[in-house]
């Protein structure tokens, strides 16, 4: 089976196949449970760009990963779609965000579920509650189908570790982005610590890691490989947040302009607050944390965003970080053809338009 051509079809496919198995097996004695069970499935199957799973399949291909292993390792890397599935339904209800990918967030529509059934006690908070069990559902299911994965004992508990940490990471990330948001710290240095651990750790840095483990690769090949994967991931955090700004909803998925109505601290706002004059940082200050901020004055914020020189900031940073992330790319001596997909994966990550 020739998975490089068609890999996030390959990787929708056992995702699907464990989704079904999941929910057949829960459903079997608790048929009540079928709207959270099918929330989770829709949301998983409903498209992505499978980045998580193509970084660690590319790491794991070019660090010399035998083709007999190669429907285990599928499975083992198409668990960090639902470690990803966790985040996003849980970011959507933290940040309060009312639409993904151009549908209703899953506590938004389990709020309008309560609505138009009538049922007892508040709409929200019925919304609310649903959304942080799917999301955790998510994150069990991840583990189940990493520790599921038909591969040699030996080669799971040495990628165990690695799927721990990243595991944990994501959540601490997390953490931290709310803390940065709640105590006001605008410091660029605060957005970066936010974006290596929140994005570039469980994006990239440590799919990668996981790849290059189930393949056996040696410490130099794994440390090359981190590298790369920490400076892509960190650049490919930046350019989200250009587009949390300066976005086209249609291809983000999300309203033009929410990363500043929900307050996020990101280095676009840091640099914006450092090289902006006391006019110019009060129009940027007066519209963070806004949920009723206006189309006009999100266009306010962004010509003052682009007069400020952050946004040429930015796309400077993340040139820097691409290079440097290409370089790691080519100390580790991957086996083509992987070099050039996870070069080509490193363009399509950090070139996306606004």
């Amino acid at each position: 089976m020739d998975h490089d051509t068609d890999l996030p079809g390959h990787v929708e496919r056992v995702l699907a196949r464990f989704l079904h198995e999941s929910g057949a097996r829960i459903l079997a004695t608790e048929p009540g449970f079928a709207s959270g069970v099918d929330s989770l499935t829709e949301f998983v199957l409903r498209g992505g760009k499978r980045l998580r799973p193509t970084f660690a399949w590319w790491a794991w291909r070019g660090a010399g990963g035998e083709d007999t292993d190669a429907e285990g390792v599928l499975q083992a890397v198409a668990s960090l779609e639902l470690v990803q599935a966790c985040a996003l339904i849980h970011d959507d209800l933290i940040d309060s965000s009312g639409s993904r990918r151009g549908r209703p967030t899953v506590h938004v529509a389990f709020a309008d579920l309560h609505t138009s059934q009538q049922w007892s006690g508040l709409p929200s908070s019925y919304g609310l509650a649903m959304a942080v069990l799917i999301g955790d559902l998510a994150l069990a299911w991840a583990d189940d189908m990493f520790a599921a994965a038909p591969l040699p004992a030996a080669t799971l508990a040495a990628a165990r570790p690695v799927w721990r940490a990243m595991r944990t990471e994501v959540l601490a990330g997390q953490c931290l982005d709310i803390h940065t948001q709640a105590t006001g710290d605008a410091s660029p240095e605060a957005a970066l610590r936010v974006s290596r651990l929140k994005t570039a750790a469980y994006t990239v840095e440590r799919p990668l890691h996981l790849g290059a483990v189930l393949a056996g690769a040696p410490s130099a090949q794994v440390a090359a490989l981190r590298e790369f994967g920490r400076e892509l991931g960190t650049a490919f955090q930046l350019r989200d947040d250009l587009l949390g700004v300066f976005g086209d909803p249609s291809v983000t998925g999300k309203p033009a302009g929410d990363d500043l109505r929900e307050g996020k601290r990101t280095l676009l706002i840091a640099l914006g607050l450092r090289q902006a004059g006391p006019a110019q940082a009060e129009v940027i200050t007066a519209a963070l944390g806004n949920p009723a901020l206006s189309e006009k004055e999100v266009d306010q914020v962004r010509a003052t965003l682009r007069e400020a020189g952050a946004v040429s900031a930015v796309e400077t940073r993340i040139d820097e970080l691409t290079g440097t992330a290409l370089s790691a790319l080519r100390q580790a001596k991957l086996t083509e053809p992987a070099t050039t997909a996870l070069a080509d994966l490193a363009a399509r990550a950090t070139q996306r338009t606004h």
